[in-house]
């Protein structure tokens, strides 16, 4: 039975569900999953026709989908007055959170097998009065996950930060080992259950210039990042670094690593979308539930015009459902061993 995927509007200004109906159209997405639409129906129902296309919308709890139609929960209503592409709004962002804890509650109950969330303007949903940094932190919440990461994957490269959505400036301090450990934990054991590979070998990255010259330019390798790869070797995982980070990923080939552990943000996603032409994908790792989203943002000049690529939510379906069967997999050999 294809696996039932919850696909979330995003921001209804941006261009999230334009990508999301154009990948819905695609002939890998429509013969790998059931997708499920999760958002205002006026929304949808406004950018299939500013796109000059048809849309049946049919209840999820109908279950039976007609040939031809698309699954819609509503999560919230909005007014198709209130639709106003490119611009920044507070009902945008209400509708982007309540579509996200609509679909992870439907996943927590099995209702579907994965979500993926289209791009959310999260000034926009801070206006609407949530308080979460970034959807990964959210959904932390949402799903009571312990310990997850955010891991941005192209078709070459896997990138997990161990710091995320917090300013440059506060990166050092919050740099610990207990932290390292946490977050390469987390992204080893998600190698292993979501993309079945039984030994992962993990790359892992200085944080300041040529990963501290030996402490001449930040003592960040030897006090905090060394302890704690030698306390992850201790356990039998497989790690190499910390390594210089530009010097890295010049010299880097595919299939060196299963994965890459970058220290912040923009240190692994720059490299990883310079490299990804457009197919990048992120997945928070550790979560309860299977959550991928594209790698791009809501493109608030580009919304509206029927432009934008969906390449990248193409590929956040198919690796959502790929992570699907391979924990359902997962789950049965732990079963059984």
């Amino acid at each position: 039975m294809k696996p039932r995927i919850a696909v979330t509007v995003g921001d209804f200004n941006g261009i999230g569900p334009e990508v999301v109906l154009r990948s819905l159209r695609t002939k890998a997405v429509r013969e790998s999953c059931i997708p499920v639409l999760i958002g205002p129906a006026n929304v949808f129902l406004y950018y299939a026709g500013n796109g000059g296309k048809r849309l049946t919308l049919v209840p999820f709890s109908n279950r039976r989908i007609p040939p031809g139609a698309t699954a819609i929960v509503e999560s919230s209503e909005v007014s198709p007055l209130q639709i106003a592409p490119g611009n920044l709004s507070q009902a945008a962002g209400a509708a982007a959170a309540s579509a996200i804890t609509v679909a992870a509650g439907m996943a927590l109950r099995g209702e579907v097998d994965a979500m993926v969330t289209a791009p959310v303007s999260k000034q926009a949903m801070h206006l609407a009065g949530v308080r979460f940094p970034g959807q990964t932190e959210m959904l932390q919440h949402l799903s009571k996950s312990p310990h997850v990461a955010m891991m941005l994957v192209s078709p070459t490269l896997r990138v997990g930060l161990v710091t995320i959505h917090i300013p440059l400036s506060d990166v050092s301090r919050a740099l610990t080992s207990s932290l390292v450990i946490e977050r390469i934990t987390v992204i080893h054991s998600a190698l292993r259950q979501d993309w079945g590979i039984a030994r992962p070998a993990l790359a892992i990255l200085g944080l300041n210039p040529h990963a501290g010259e030996g402490g001449d330019i930040g003592t960040e390798e030897q006090d905090v990042i060394l302890p704690a790869l030698e306390r992850l070797r201790k356990k039998g995982i497989r790690l190499d670094g910390p390594f210089p980070a530009d010097g890295f990923f010049a010299r880097y080939r595919p299939g060196a690593y299963d994965g890459v552990v970058a220290m912040y943000h923009d240190q692994g996603l720059i490299p990883l979308k310079m490299s990804s032409a457009g197919r990048a994908v992120n997945v928070s790792v550790g979560l309860r539930i299977v959550r991928t989203s594209p790698d791009h943002g809501t493109a608030f000049d580009r919304a509206g015009r029927d432009l934008a690529d969906p390449g990248s939510m193409v590929e956040a379906i198919l690796l959502a459902v790929r992570i699907a069967h391979n924990r359902r997999r997962h789950a049965q050999i732990v079963r059984h061993a």
